[in-house]
């Protein structure tokens, strides 16, 4: 019988990578405003684009819509951001971040650099290269570039 060997199969390494990377630059947003990851994602998701509605930042984000709903409760329990109804489609609600999550978001974004850096600078400049132009290729040949 073929056995697959999940420790050495693309997919499995990649999740296992991202959700590593994940956990620990949780750390940093969750001991700093008490965010979870979906949290997190929403709240980053409207500091970088401005207004969304919730189902394009589940797709940015790749989140459940469950989970990007219980994010804006409680982002907007905080005050952090503000729902207004669309004109046209009453269904839909446009997210954007109040003063107080903008301000939140602004103090997160030298943090997350800050963390990116730190990841970044246990490889050489060769290994940055080929991981970029590694996770370039599989975006590029998934469509997800």
């Amino acid at each position: 019988m073929d056995v697959l060997e999940l420790e050495s199969f693309l997919p499995y390494r990649l999740y296992r990578l991202a959700d590593a990377v994940s956990r620990e630059f949780s750390k940093v947003y969750k001991d700093r405003h008490g965010l979870t990851r979906p949290e997190w994602r929403t709240l980053s998701g409207l500091g970088q684009r401005g207004t969304m509605t919730a189902t394009a930042l589940g797709e940015q984000s790749a989140m459940h819509k469950t989970k990007v709903s219980r994010a804006v409760a409680e982002l907007e329990r905080r005050r952090w951001l503000t729902r207004t109804t669309d004109e046209n489609d009453r269904r839909v609600e446009h997210l954007t971040l109040t003063k107080a999550g903008l301000a939140a978001y602004r103090e997160m974004v030298p943090l997350a650099k800050a963390f990116e850096r730190e990841l970044l600078a246990k490889l050489s400049a060769s290994e940055r290269a080929a991981i970029s132009d590694g996770l370039a290729a599989l975006e590029g040949a998934l469509g997800k570039g």
